[in-house]
């Protein structure tokens, strides 16, 4: 029997891994129809607030960036095929966020993540945003391993 899934929610943050994990996202949801993306980039408001000399442009900075780079995953899928691709910028702690916080806000039944992020003295700190979606979250959960990790 296979798995059908309608929404899938995809957490970038520029890595590789990330990558990785949207081109496999593509991949399923051309294969299974009519899939809705959603492509999200959680901002770690924590990480920012530790900063000294924060500003408000600091954080249109990051913003923008984001945005950026967004639009062009949300390019990427749709010159891949795919016509229902979305995405939005979210503001908090990236863990809650992706694991419980936006698949269910948004009615999300699959999540699509790489197996690791860009932050690794965080991941070894507190666990990773990976690691934590795979426990926390009620929907399913794909871990999707880049390439280069893969052949290690």
């Amino acid at each position: 029997m296979t798995q059908s899934y309608q929404k899938i929610l995809v957490p970038v943050d520029g890595s590789k891994e990330a990558e990785a994990a949207l081109k496999r996202a593509i991949t399923l949801a051309k294969e299974d129809g009519n899939v809705e993306l959603v492509i999200a980039n959680v901002i770690d408001t924590r990480a920012i607030q530790n900063i000294t000399s924060f500003d408000n442009t600091m954080i249109d900075t990051i913003t923008e960036d984001a945005r950026q780079s967004l639009e062009t995953y949300k390019k990427e899928a749709t010159d891949a095929g795919l016509s229902n691709v979305s995405y939005r910028i979210d503001y908090g702690s990236p863990k809650t966020m992706i694991a419980t916080d936006i698949p269910k806000e948004i009615k999300a039944d699959l999540i699509v993540i790489g197996a690791t992020g860009l932050n690794t003295v965080e991941r070894l700190v507190v666990g990773s945003v990976t690691a934590f979606a795979t426990r926390m979250a009620t929907i399913d959960v794909l871990v999707v391993r880049c390439e280069k990790l893969a052949q290690k």
